[in-house]
Order: C-alpha cells, then sequence, then structure tokens
C-alpha cells in the first residue's frame, strides 16, 4: 500500500533544533525569550517586503495560536457585547468563533465567485442594511484568504475606510499570499497568521497578529500577557489573556523561515501541475488566481467537480456515518446522529473522497459555510449563493512540501480511475 499522502504537513529544516537546543541550553523555556524576539523580527522582514524593492513597516506580535490573534485584534478594534462584526461565510469556524467571545453578533457575508472570497458589494449592502436595522454599523470587518487566495482587498479596504470600519484581515491560510505584490495581512489595521502543524510554516502551534505601528503591538503584547499593569505586584485593571508564544515554538518557527519561500514556490508548483494534469479531464476545474493582481500561495489546491460527472460508488455515498471527523481531531469529536445534513458535496465529491481515502490519498470538502452551521443558524446573512454552490462540488487536493509530482501524478490517476465514463 502506498504511504498516506496528506493534504499539508510541516516540512523541517534542520536549522530548528538549533533554536531550542540554544532555548534550552539559556534556559529560556517560557512565552517569550530571545526567540520569540528573533521569530517576530523575522515575519516582519517578510511581511513588510513590497514587489519592486520597496518595504512597509508593519510590527509583529508572536502569539500561541491563530485565533488568540483574531480573539485580540477584536479586542483592540473596541468590539464589545452587543457589538456586530461582518465576517466572510465562506471560512473555518476560527474566523468566526471569536467573535462570540467577545460577546458580539457575527453577521456573515457571502463570497463572490472568482477568488472564492467575500463579496464586496455584498458586505456594503450587509453594512448599510445593518446600520438602518441596529442604528450603529459593525465594529469590524473579517475576509478570509481561502486557501490561500486573495481577496478584494482593494475594494474592501476602499469600503472599509469609508464607513469608518477596521478591517481584520484572516490570513491565516494565506501567509505569503500577495495581492499587487503587497503580502496579505498589511493592508487592513490587523492582519492575522497562523503556524499550525498544516500551515505554510509551522511552530507546531502558534500564530501571529500583524499590527499597524509600534503602539499597536504594544496594546495586542499587554492583552497578550495577561494586562498587568506596572506595579511592584501583579495588579489588573482590565481583562487579559495568556495568548504570548512560547520561545521553544518561536524557535521552531525561526528554523521555518529559512525555508518558507521554498515552500511557497513548491504549493504553486503543484498547482500548476494538477492544472496540467487536469487540463484534458472534462467537468474538473482546479480554483486559480483570477488575474496577475492575485498572488495565491495555494495553501491547498482546491477544484470543483461537476455534477455531472459520475463516480464509483456514488450511489453508495453518505450511506455510513463515518467514526471520527474528516481532517483530522479523531476521537474528541462528538459522534455524528445521522450521516447527512442539509447542506453537504454533492454525492459524487463524496464518493470521490471516499475512494481518495481508499487510496490513501486524504482529501477534504470545501469549508462548509458558517452561516450554514447550526451553531449560527439565527445569524444575519447576506447571501448571494456562491459560498453554498462551491460547498456542493468542491473538494481540497494534498499540496504539502511532501507532496511529490508522482504523488500529483497518482492522485489525479486515481480520480481519472473512478470517473465513470
Amino acid at each position: 500500500m502506498r504511504e498516506r499522502i496528506l493534504l499539508c504537513l510541516a516540512h523541517m529544516s534542520g536549522k530548528e533544533q538549533y533554536y531550542i537546543d540554544e532555548a534550552f541550553k539559556d534556559n529560556w523555556v517560557v512565552p517569550m525569550g530571545p526567540n520569540v524576539d528573533g521569530f517576530e523580527s523575522d515575519l516582519e522582514c517578510f511581511v513588510n517586503s513590497l514587489e519592486g524593492g520597496a518595504s512597509l513597516d508593519r510590527k509583529v506580535v508572536g502569539l500561541s495560536a491563530g485565533t488568540a490573534a483574531i480573539h485580540l485584534a477584536l479586542i483592540a478594534c473596541g468590539v464589545q457585547p452587543g457589538d456586530e462584526v461582518i465576517v466572510q461565510t465562506f471560512t473555518f469556524c476560527a474566523s468566526s468563533h471569536p467573535v462570540m467571545y467577545v460577546g458580539a453578533t457575527p453577521v456573515f457575508v457571502d463570497s463572490e465567485p472568482d477568488s472564492w472570497n467575500m463579496d464586496p458589494d455584498l458586505l456594503e449592502k450587509a453594512i448599510e442594511d445593518r446600520i438602518a436595522k441596529t442604528g450603529k454599523k459593525p465594529k469590524a470587518i473579517i475576509p478570509v484568504a481561502l486557501y490561500g487566495m486573495p481577496y478584494q482587498i482593494d475594494r474592501i479596504m476602499e469600503i472599509g475606510n469609508r464607513y469608518g470600519i477596521p478591517v481584520i484581515e484572516d490570513a491565516a491560510e494565506g501567509f505569503g499570499s500577495r495581492f499587487d505584490g503587497q503580502v496579505l495581512g498589511t493592508f487592513g489595521r490587523y492582519g492575522v497568521l497562523s503556524f499550525n502543524g498544516n500551515k505554510m510554516i509551522t511552530t507546531s502551534g502558534g500564530g501571529a497578529l500583524i499590527c499597524k505601528d509600534e503602539a499597536d503591538k504594544k496594546e495586542i503584547m499587554f492583552y497578550a500577557t495577561q494586562a498587568r499593569e506596572s506595579y511592584p505586584y501583579y495588579q489588573h485593571e482590565r481583562i487579559g489573556y495568556n495568548y504570548r508564544m512560547s520561545n521553544i515554538c518561536a524557535g521552531i518557527g525561526r528554523g521555518q523561515m529559512t525555508i518558507l519561500e521554498e515552500h511557497i514556490a513548491h504549493h504553486k508548483h503543484v498547482q500548476q501541475l494538477y492544472c496540467e494534469l487536469f487540463k484534458d479531464v472534462e467537468g474538473i476545474t482546479m480554483h486559480e488566481n483570477p488575474s496577475p493582481r492575485y498572488d495565491s500561495n495555494f495553501w491547498l489546491c482546491a477544484a470543483t467537480i461537476s455534477p455531472e460527472i459520475r463516480v464509483k460508488g456514488q450511489e453508495n455515498a453518505y450511506s455510513e456515518i463515518i467514526s471520527g471527523s474528516v481532517g483530522g481531531a479523531a476521537g474528541v469529536t462528538h459522534a455524528a446522529k445521522v450521516a447527512t445534513t442539509d447542506c453537504q458535496p454533492n454525492s459524487n465529491v463524496e464518493a470521490l473522497r471516499i475512494a481518495l481515502d481508499a487510496a490513501n490519498i486524504e482529501a477534504r470538502p470545501l469549508w462548509k459555510p458558517m452561516h450554514k452551521q447550526p451553531v449560527y443558524k439565527n445569524m444575519p446573512a447576506y447571501l448571494n449563493g456562491v459560498s453554498e454552490s462551491l460547498f456542493k462540488v468542491g473538494i481540497c487536493l494534498p499540496a504539502g512540501p511532501y507532496v511529490s509530482d508522482d504523488d500529483v501524478r497518482y492522485i489525479v490517476d486515481t480520480i481519472k480511475e473512478n470517473i465513470i465514463r
């Protein structure tokens, strides 16, 4: 049996151990230290670089997770209980859950069909409608770089600036992606990065928040270190959090930064190879950059499958309740009560996922839109049908550093073999 091909698994540079050993030697095994400072500096050098040689001056705070970064960005934007925050509906739950942490209400906005990300026209409609209905404007806007693909940040920023609403860019999946030559996460008031074990680079677990300036960085660090006041004892006048990145994790990140560009190039190469191998397969379409302005890192390579395609075993799709969960976390998820829901991928997509799994290939459906999640069923949503239609026909294919050209050919051949002609 062929070794299992995973969607995206971190690859070590060989330099991580050096920084970890230094931390142990110096006894810096705490959520701060030289590796944290060094990793933040490395990140700042990368995110501030513009194509053509110019640069920005953004600041970066290393944190325990990308979710923590969103949480702190919301606090820094003054979001409080009773407020509303506009969130892209086509995303992972970590984009919207922190809105609930602060007692606010997520207002979901659907996608446009080119990038699959937040539709600027619907965004403006949502803002105007929320003002009309509630008498106040939303407190923040959170667009998401789905699978690394940039959002229409020029239009989103123009709308946010015109209404005076800060933009928090969720670039957790888009580290290294660019729009008009500028790194995602550096356009808005804040930018969110993730270094989970399946991201472009990893710190095993961790994230970062890109800030506009040093003052914003200091405020975020204040909240990330339990909000302590300057007394000779612990005095707390505001609620803080234990969200700072550890010196050990940051050491891994410093080693990972040495191969970031290599990882980005590899993901783009894998995407190009998928496109080449699928070009004569009718009904399967890879999601590509909509125009030269977009420069996705292709964190995951996503494809859509026409409902007309028939797949072996399709008649048995959803006939059984799966154990665990697709995409990890098996053993800590609740057991499903039924095999189907009111919004799910088409039977040919599920049949193909099962066939790939049997061939030791990990594949996943696209993110199920947040407005279709039971936990958010009563939240406001501004929809055009794009995210639901994509969820029904989409699938994510492996793209990580360990995915070789031969692996891609094997994946494509397996898909072709399971299509009924």
